[in-house]
């Protein structure tokens, strides 16, 4: 058994933390819960960084970085390359890709994976956000105990270094 009790945040960069809250509170409905600017980092270099959460129904949080002073290339994430999927209940999925539509966001899907049915919009800094709704499939398709996860992993690293 794991001695992590589950995920407190993950933190991005962003462009700009009031279009950033638009997205996240107004569009995604996740309440902006905490807001703080660091102005000295530990190591005592003077800063100007707000650090901000949004929190989902599970206590977990999604965190964002605001630091004007510190270089960052912003740019539309490819799928692959980063992506945030955040579970929903298949009404919340189907009346979230309505909303995506109506408000002229960036929106696709809706996508069957088998074991998810999954929508995706982007973000105001370029990220890839997934809602993900469970199927009746879910449970199956990630039970290790029956999946063959680990045999899975294993074929891909001998094929990969047969190419």
């Amino acid at each position: 058994m794991s001695h992590i009790r589950g995920l407190h945040h993950n933190a991005y960069r962003c462009r700009d933390s009031e279009e950033t809250r638009r997205f996240y509170e107004d569009f995604l409905e996740l309440p902006l819960t905490e807001a703080f600017e660091i102005k000295e980092t530990k190591s005592g270099r003077k800063t100007g960084v707000l650090h901000s959460f949004y929190q989902m129904d599970d206590g977990s949080f999604l965190a964002f970085f605001e630091a004007p002073d510190q270089p960052f290339e912003f740019k539309e994430q490819h799928d692959f390359d980063l992506h945030i999927a955040l579970e929903v209940d298949e009404t919340t999925l189907q009346r979230m890709f309505a909303k995506g539509k109506a408000a002229g966001i960036h929106t696709r899907g809706i996508a069957d994976h088998g074991f998810v049915h999954s929508i995706y919009f982007r973000d105001p800094n370029g990220y890839v956000i997934e809602l993900t709704a469970k199927t009746p499939a879910h449970g199956g398709a990630m039970d290790r105990a029956t999946n063959n996860a680990r045999g899975k992993l294993d074929q891909w690293q001998r094929a990969k270094s047969s190419r």
